[in-house]
C-alpha cells in the first residue's frame, strides 16, 4: 500500500526516473498490453536511501512485461532523434543498450536484463510470485502483483518499493515500521520462509550485522529449528553459499592480521564447480578416481577447493621468513578456520610444488623428451610426498587453481575449453600410470644407509641423504633389478659430487 513517505532523489536519479517514465509512456502507446505499465524501484535501493545511504545498484520492478522486453523497448526509445536532447545524454550514459537484442514480443519467459544508465547499475525484473519444491531452493517463477512480489522477499525491510509514477514509498509488509524499530523480520511466517529457501537464515544474519538491527524473536526462534538447519545442509552447497554471501574474507583470512590483502576470488566458483564435476565421474582411471581416496580424501579435496584462491599467493609481508615457514595458504588454514596439521601441511605443499607440478604436466602435454625419464618423474613424486604428504591431493589442488586461471567458468556438458582442460590433466595422469610411478613414494629401497656406508668403506655422514637419492633414482631406472651393486657403483661414480673420499 502507498505511504506518505518518499525519498529525495539525486540529480542523476531524477534524470533516470524521468527517462524510465517516458519509456513507460512510449511502451503504453506502441505496445499492446492488458494494463498500463507501472515501474517501481525495489528492495535494497529503497532500504538504503531511507537509511540515508547512497546506492548505485537499482532493481527496476515492472508489472506487465519481462525485464528483457522492457530493456529492448528502452533501447528503441533511446534511438529516437529527440531522446538525447530531451534527457541530456552524455557520452557513456547509455553505452550498453546496443547489446540488447530486438524482437521484444518474442520473450515469453521471465528474463531479466542488466543495463548501466547514468552511472548506475540497473536490473530490470518483472514483479513475480514463486513456488518452491521440497528438495530445492530454486523456485518456480511466474508473474505476480507488487504485493505478491513483496511477500516473497527475505525481510520486510527489503520488500519496499518506490513508485516512479507517484514518487511514493509502497509498503505491503510493514517494512517501514520495522526499519524505524531497527528490526529484521520475514514478510511471511518465518518457518515456511526459511524452509522455502534456507539461505535466508544467513542473509538475515548478514543484514542484522551490517545494519546494526536485531532479528525479531519469532524469526530467530525458527532460525535454529532442526528442520531448517537440515534443509540448509541439504539444499545449499557450502562453497556457493559462502561465495554468494560474500563471506570468503571473513572465513578464509588470518584474524590476527589487520587489513589482510585478499586474493582474487571472482573465479573461485570455477574451482569448486570443477571439483564437483570431477567427483561425479566414477569411471576407472578418471581424475578423482585416481587422486581422491574415498572417505577422508573427499573431505580434504573440498577443503583444497575452499582455499584454492590462496594456494598460489606468495608472502608479501617483506619480513624475512624461515625456510620452513608456512606460506599464506597455510597460515589462512591454520589461523583462519583452525585446520588440522595434516590439512595445513597439504595446503602448504600445494603452494610449494605448484609450479613444478604445472611444468611437468606441460612437458607431458607437449611430449618433451624428459617425460620418459622414469627416475626424474618418480623422484619428483617422492619429493612431493616427503614434503607435505598426499602427493595426489597436492596435484588435485594444483588442478583446481589451474582451472581458475584457465577457465572463466566450468559448465556442465559439452564445452570445448572445459573438455580440453580435463583432457590435459587426464593425459598427465595417464602418463604417470604408464611410467608406473604412482607408488614411487612407497618403493622399498634396494639398499639402506648402513649397508651403503659399509659397501663404500666409509662412515655414515651428511652425504648419505643425497647418496640414497642416487640409489633410488638408479632403482627407478632399473625397476626389475634386485642386486644393489649397480646403485652402489652409481654412488661411487658421483663421490666427488657428494664430497666424499673413497678408499682406492
Amino acid at each position: 500500500m502507498s505511504t506518505n513517505k518518499s525519498v529525495q532523489l539525486t540529480q542523476r536519479e531524477q534524470q533516470l526516473r524521468l527517462l524510465l517514465i517516458n519509456v513507460a509512456k512510449f511502451i503504453d502507446t506502441t505496445a499492446k498490453l492488458d494494463q498500463p505499465l507501472v515501474l517501481r524501484w525495489a528492495g535494497g535501493w529503497v532500504r538504503d536511501r531511507l537509511l540515508g545511504r547512497e546506492s548505485h545498484d537499482i532493481d527496476v520492478a515492472i508489472n506487465a512485461m519481462t525485464g528483457q522486453q522492457f530493456a529492448q523497448h528502452l533501447s528503441e526509445y533511446c534511438k529516437q532523434p529527440d531522446a538525447a536532447q530531451t534527457h541530456g545524454f552524455a557520452p557513456g550514459d547509455i553505452g550498453r543498450l546496443h547489446h540488447i537484442a530486438s524482437n521484444p514480443d518474442k520473450s515469453k519467459h521471465l528474463e531479466t536484463a542488466m543495463v548501466k544508465l547514468f552511472g548506475m547499475d540497473l536490473d530490470f525484473v518483472n514483479l513475480r510470485k514463486e513456488t518452491y519444491a521440497e528438495d530445492s531452493r530454486n523456485p518456480q517463477m511466474e508473474f505476480g502483483t507488487a504485493e505478491e512480489d513483496a511477500l516473497r522477499r527475505d525481510a520486510t525491510i527489503n520488500a519496499l518499493f518506490y513508485n516512479l509514477h507517484t514518487e511514493q514509498i509502497e509498503d505491503f509488509t510493514g517494512g517501514i515500521r520495522d526499519m524505524e524499530a531497527k528490526t529484521i523480520r520475514t514478510p511471511l511466517e518465518p518457518f515456511q520462509t526459511f524452509m522455502d529457501d534456507p539461505l535466508r537464515v544467513l542473509r538475515l544474519i548478514r543484514f542484522a550485522a551490517r545494519l546494526g538491527f536485531t532479528i525479531d524473536v519469532e524469526s530467530e526462534k525458527f532460525m535454529s529449528d532442526d528442520r531448517v538447519l537440515e534443509a540448509l545442509r541439504k539444499k545449499i552447497s557450502r562453497e556457493r553459499l559462502i561465495d554468494r554471501l560474500g563471506l570468503y574474507q571473513a572465513i578464509f583470512s588470518d584474524p590476527l592480521q589487520e587489513n589482510t590483502s585478499m586474493p582474487a576470488i571472482s573465479r573461485w566458483h570455477v574451482a569448486y564447480s570443477c571439483l564437483d564435476e570431477l567427483l561425479r565421474n566414477h569411471d576407472p582411471g578418471s581424475i578423482c578416481q585416481v587422486l581422491v581416496d574415498h572417505g577422508e580424501g573427499t573431505y580434504l579435496a573440498w577443503n583444497l577447493a575452499a582455499v584454492s584462491p590462496w594456494i598460489p599467493v606468495e608472502d608479501r609481508s617483506g619480513r624475512k621468513q624461515k625456510a620452513n615457514a608456512l606460506p599464506p595458504v597455510g597460515i589462512i588454514a591454520r589461523e583462519g578456520f583452525k585446520a588440522s596439521n595434516k590439512l595445513t601441511t597439504i595446503m602448504a605443499a600445494c603452494h610449494k610444488h605448484r609450479v613444478e607440478i604445472l611444468e611437468l604436466k606441460k612437458a607431458v602435454c607437449e611430449v618433451a623428451p624428459t617425460i620418459h625419464e622414469r627416475d626424474s618423474v618418480g623422484m619428483a613424486i617422492r619429493k612431493w610426498e616427503s614434503v607435505g604428504g598426499n602427493w595426489k591431493l597436492q596435484v588435485l589442488g594444483v588442478i583446481l587453481v589451474d582451472a581458475m586461471e584457465q577457465l572463466k567458468d566450468f559448465p556442465v556438458g559439452d564445452n570445448k575449453d572445459r573438455d580440453e582442460f580435463i583432457h590435459g590433466w587426464d593425459k598427465f595422469l595417464k602418463h604417470l600410470a604408464e611410467l608406473d610411478v604412482y607408488d614411487a613414494p612407497n618403493l622399498k629401497r634396494i639398499i639402506d644407509g648402513r649397508a651403503l656406508a659399509k659397501a663404500l668403506g666409509i662412515p655414515p655422514g651428511i652425504w648419505m641423504g643425497k647418496a640414497l637419492d642416487i640409489c633410488m633414482a638408479w632403482q627407478l631406472r632399473n625397476p626389475d633389478e634386485t642386486n644393489p651393486d649397480g646403485a652402489i657403483q652409481e654412488v661411487r661414480d658421483k663421490s666427488q659430487e657428494l664430497g666424499i673420499t673413497l678408499a682406492k
